[in-house]
């Protein structure tokens, strides 16, 4: 029996203090029943299973059974029969039995056969991935969620198919440590055999595994995700060389791209919880989300809040607790939650307005930030600082929180330099120092469209961009410091003391030449 699995050795506690019916929460059957039939050969007990499909067998880890399937065991009322008058210390199997919990002649059988196993030496086990107890069985069923592979795990898998496929096709594989953990961390959040399935097609089909792998395996992780219809997986390209200025949040980030392997836990660093990214509109938040993503080499999950908030009674909170289970199942993750203040603006009124419902979908998601142990970092965004819970910007929630300001004139050229060259243009053709001078108070986004208005009339007129007729479009342009001039003037006044700034750093050139290192920009 592995005993780094704290799910089995809870199992067999179970087991031991003969706890009647145990109901395991899982998709990975498979691995689960080999555990238990281990469990079964310790304890000195017989391992049988049922489905619909072939009745009740007597299981056995490598299929080769003794006993031949009963058919007649097939129906749910019959196996349960057969399985309360058995007379020998066993542990019996039910896969996918949560559909039969429905029927009224099922839950009267299992409390009869879970009032007879408390003083005996068997042992019920309901494997499904389905959670579904009705009430008349709540007090005698234990539930166990089965938690996915762990490090160790997706490690024998990863050197268990290298030797095979040395065996088998002869492929040589070479692999680093250093490529080894970044895998193993990229994998975790599949089960075994879908992390045995990507892990076999990388190296059959590129017949190596390095970081340049990475994105085949997050694109398995997207699959899972496809599933969901709250969260959405986010396929990022952007990086920080795209993104202008923001140089303290940009080393704070640097600092922690390690922060989720095995050697920063060994190192005793606790895994980050995430940021809360307050600022002006345009400024580079959500660009920011979308950067961690490429530079962490993590899959990238968008939670769209106004999902959660399903119209059946009760549904808005099991909508969030799924959405923040589906993002622990696949971690370590992003989980980016964009204008978080839209979502949450209702809070204060939810007791007479929805019912309270509003209220319990934030009590659950900022209890989950305080107490969250899996390795989902959360980066929120919000415009409007007003509309945002106080309860939200207490220390424990977040790891910091940062002020997006509009960007200062150094941060202006570097917005002009990129996106110029982003239109295949040579900025050194460009007078980017006045151009950034002229478009003082204008956002990032509004810096873009400057230079994409131009473009478009530019090519109406079959030339090309120049200085005059940029300047022209930023005089044009209404920017929003302008136009919601005392919002922003009350934003900034409210950052002071309050939030740390994105742009402004300490030892600035010292740690600039940190970023550049890190982050390659």
């Amino acid at each position: 029996m592995d005993k780094k699995n704290k799910n089995i050795h809870e199992i067999e506690t179970l087991i031991r203090a003969r706890y009647p019916i145990i109901y395991i929460v899982t998709h990975e059957e498979e691995r689960v029943k080999s555990y238990i039939w281990k469990l079964g050969k310790e304890l000195e007990k017989r391992v049988f299973e049922w489905s619909i499909v072939k009745g009740i067998t007597l299981y056995s880890d490598n299929l080769d059974t003794s006993l031949k399937p009963d058919k007649k065991t097939k129906d749910p009322t019959s196996a349960l029969d057969n399985i309360q008058t058995a007379e020998h210390p066993s542990i019996f199997i039910l896969n996918d039995f949560h559909p039969y919990l429905k029927d009224t002649t099922v839950i009267r059988k299992l409390k009869e056969v879970a009032h007879e196993f408390t003083a005996s030496l068997k042992s019920l086990i309901i494997i499904s991935p389905v959670l579904s107890i009705p009430c008349e069985l709540e007090k005698d069923i234990t539930v166990i969620d089965f938690d996915l592979p762990s490090q160790e795990d997706l490690k024998d898998v990863l050197f268990r198919l290298k030797l095979q496929l040395k065996k088998s096709q002869n492929i040589e594989l070479s692999i680093t440590p250093e490529v080894v953990e970044e895998v193993i961390q990229s994998i975790q959040g599949l089960t075994l055999q879908e992390a045995e399935n990507v892990l076999a097609k990388i190296i059959i089909e590129k017949r190596r595994i390095t970081s340049a792998e990475i994105p085949m395996i997050l694109n398995e992780k997207k699959q899972i995700i496809r599933k969901s219809e709250i969260l959405e997986y986010y396929s990022s390209q952007e990086n920080f060389r795209n993104i202008g200025g923001l140089e303290n949040l940009k080393f704070w980030l640097a600092q922690r791209k390690l922060a989720f392997s095995e050697k920063a836990e060994e190192f005793g660093l606790p895994k980050p919880k995430g940021v809360l990214l307050l600022g002006v509109q345009g400024c580079g938040k959500s660009l920011c989300a979308k950067a961690v993503s490429t530079l962490w080499n993590l899959p990238l999950l968008r939670l769209d809040m106004g999902k959660i908030f399903g119209s059946l009674v009760g549904s808005s909170e099991d909508n969030m607790r799924k959405a923040i289970k589906m993002a622990e199942g696949i971690s370590p993750c992003i989980l980016w939650i964009d204008e978080i203040e839209k979502a949450l603006s209702g809070v204060q009124s939810s007791g007479s307005s929805d019912a309270g419902t509003a209220s319990r979908v934030f009590g659950t998601f900022i209890t989950w930030l305080q107490e969250k142990q899996k390795p989902v970092f959360v980066i929120a965004t919000a415009n409007d600082v007003t509309q945002l819970p106080p309860e939200l910007l207490r220390k424990g929630r977040f790891d910091e929180v940062f002020f997006v300001d509009l960007p200062s004139e150094s941060e202006r050229e570097g917005i002009f330099t990129i996106h110029i060259a982003k239109r295949q243009r040579d900025p050194k053709k460009f007078n980017i120092k006045e151009l950034a001078l002229e478009s003082a108070g204008y956002s990032g986004a509004e810096i873009e469209q400057v230079i994409i208005a131009a473009l478009y009339e530019a090519f109406y007129k079959n030339t090309d961009i120049t200085d005059d007729l940029l300047k022209k479009k930023i005089k044009e342009t209404i920017p929003l410091s302008r136009l919601m001039k005392e919002k922003i003037d009350e934003l900034r006044s409210w950052s002071k003391g309050r939030a740390v700034s994105a742009s402004e750093m300490k030892e600035e050139e010292k740690q600039k030449m940190e970023v550049k290192r890190h982050l390659d920009i």
